[in-house]
């Protein structure tokens, strides 16, 4: 499986790819939306970890586009934006879960797991 991680936050992609990816046969990673959107035509990723806040292109309308590219994608939302409407605009839009930052490496496995049960349930 493919995972793409999409945070303008250095140091939180490299905390996402640290503790998931023993669990991954390739890992890429985007730092605004439209390179996550650019690299979901490359790549076809099974599952996307994906910020809200970031320059360019943000996580809702990237959610909404690699959906239209790769509607079998699982996604994350990982985001210290707590405001409940976006939350459920991503989910509305195709993101299968959500994640509040600061998140500890259990909550993130924990997290990734569910999404990944759902890939496997396909």
């Amino acid at each position: 499986m493919k995972l793409m991680i999409v945070d303008d936050s250095l140091i939180i992609r490299n905390k996402i790819n640290r503790t998931l990816l023993s669990r991954f046969s390739k890992v890429c990673r985007a730092e605004n939306g439209q390179q996550a959107i650019d690299m979901a035509k490359l790549e076809h990723p099974n599952v996307v970890t994906m910020d809200l806040t970031m320059p360019e292109v943000d996580g809702v309308e990237a959610i909404e586009r690699i959906m239209a590219i790769a509607p079998d994608t699982h996604i994350l939302v990982i985001s210290a934006l707590a405001d409940k409407a976006t939350a459920i605009k991503a989910l509305s839009l195709g993101a299968n879960g959500f994640l509040c930052k600061p998140f500890t490496q259990s909550q993130l496995s924990s997290a990734i797991e569910r999404i990944i049960d759902i890939e496997l349930s396909k």
